[in-house]
């Protein structure tokens, strides 16, 4: 089982915030009243002072829920950290990268519940964003391929998008071409990423073709979006869990901030960049 860290953060924030107010409110008086009591009995310094100290648990809260709080709200409606754990968006994003997510994008939402409470722009083709799959807890990133609405095709390597075939170009001649994976840039209404195939032998002919992945055709319900890795043959899906409600956006991924890629190597910032 995973821990639900933003769910640990919004508990844990609510809980030192309701203790910090009950002593604002009731213990703190009853302290300093055991404390006036104390002097007009004439008792020593030590007792005193003793009854003016506050409790673990109070004291403890008040040094940490500012500091809950502020990460808090940074992280429920401004800008996230996540850590690249895959090769599906390869070539742009790699593992080890990590990125910045803009929580307020795609609009203001309750925490833990995905509602929209201020809404601000929607999703477009070719943003990267952040989501949680249908049925599932795990954050996952992919590109924004089919908005509500759309009908999208995807075989023998090229997409389609409501009948009209997405512009790709094999960059063939670019550094980002190497032997084992083929590049290509598809111009979409947000971004021109760059997608990857990976070539492989045919068993049954012994030719090297392309492995583009799950091919089909779908067509996307309202309020729900259609996702692909830009690995195209190496990454799970909406072609093979179907497609993302709106409630489960996250938000927009904008920027590498950061690349490393384990705990055995030295963190690096030559990989810094904005998102495409």
């Amino acid at each position: 089982m995973e821990l639900d860290l933003p769910l640990i953060l919004m508990v844990a924030t609510g809980l030192t915030g309701l203790i910090v107010v009950l002593d604002r409110l009731f213990l703190r008086k009853k302290r300093l009243a055991k404390v006036a009591e104390l002097e007009q009995g004439g008792a020593d310094e030590e007792a005193i002072l003793e009854a003016t100290k506050e409790p673990f648990l109070i004291d403890q809260s008040k040094q940490f829920f500012p500091v809950l709080a502020l990460v808090f709200v940074l992280r429920s409606f401004l800008f996230e950290p996540f850590q690249i754990p895959s090769g599906s968006m390869e070539p742009g994003l790699q593992v080890g990268d990590f990125i910045l997510v803009s929580k307020f994008s795609y609009g203001l939402r309750v925490p833990g519940n995905g509602s929209t409470i201020i809404p601000v722009d929607e999703p477009e083709r070719g943003d990267v964003m952040v989501f949680f799959p249908p049925e599932d807890s795990r954050y996952f990133i992919k590109r924004v391929i089919g908005l509500p609405g759309d009908h999208i095709v995807y075989r023998d390597l090229r997409l389609t998008v409501n009948g009209e075939p997405v512009p790709t170009e094999v960059l063939g001649g670019r550094p980002s071409y190497a032997p084992t994976m083929v590049v290509a840039e598809e111009t979409m209404d947000a971004a021109t990423p760059e997608i990857k195939w990976i070539p492989q032998r045919n068993h049954l002919t012994g030719q090297t073709v392309l492995n583009g992945g799950p091919q089909g055709e779908w067509t996307v319900p309202e309020g729900h979006y259609f996702m692909m890795g830009d690995n195209r043959g190496n990454s799970g899906d909406s072609r093979m869990w179907g497609f993302v409600p709106e409630k489960n956006i996250v938000g927009k991924a904008v920027a590498v901030w950061m690349h490393w890629e384990s705990w055995t190597s030295l963190p690096s910032f030559d990989r810094v960049k904005v998102i495409e």
